[in-house]
């Protein structure tokens, strides 16, 4: 397709790294691929950490996006998994980073309006519209479970938010 941009979304976690892929064209969205990487739960965190950027690495490689999503981390009570998820994030920026590609942040929040259109929805409701705004991804095999939604719901907000961004550079 021409004028296709990919775009590879990240819902970074040390036990979950969940990764979708689509393709805009316009305001057209198209469902590539998804999936998680699971590194041993059992493994040191400096293996999980290598496990998650080589798993990324090969993804990245696999499908080629121009461009990269992550969700922000969120700081919750327990400082230690704030750190430990700011690991898992780090590794997972590197590894687009490193293909070359630039890497947009987004906070859950913006995720959430972007696709439900509430700042509060859940991960049903976001699974609910990803499956909506991209049917193909819910039929393919293995299905779609949270961490892949979350994925593809981070790269649906880096499409709409490009899309905004032309438009209002456009009427400028």
């Amino acid at each position: 397709m021409q004028n296709t941009i990919r775009i590879i979304g990240l819902d970074p976690g040390l036990r979950r790294l969940g990764w979708g892929v689509i393709d805009t064209q316009g305001a057209r969205l198209n469902w590539v691929a998804h999936g998680v990487i699971l590194p041993d739960d059992k493994a040191e965190l400096a293996h999980r950490l290598l496990h998650l950027f080589e798993g990324l690495s090969e993804v990245i490689h696999q499908y080629r996006p121009h461009e990269a999503a992550i969700e922000e981390t969120f700081v919750n009570m327990n400082p230690s998994s704030t750190l430990k998820l700011g690991h898992a994030r780090a590794a997972a920026m590197l590894a687009p980073a490193k293909a070359g590609l630039s890497v947009a942040e987004y906070a859950a929040l913006d995720i959430k309006k972007s696709v439900v259109g509430a700042g509060r929805a859940d991960k049903e409701q976001i699974g609910f519209m990803v499956r909506r705004l991209l049917p193909r991804a819910a039929t393919a095999e293995g299905g779609l479970n949270a961490d892949a939604a979350d994925a593809l719901a981070c790269a649906i907000t880096h499409a709409h938010k490009r899309k905004m961004k032309q438009l209002t550079k456009g009427a400028a």
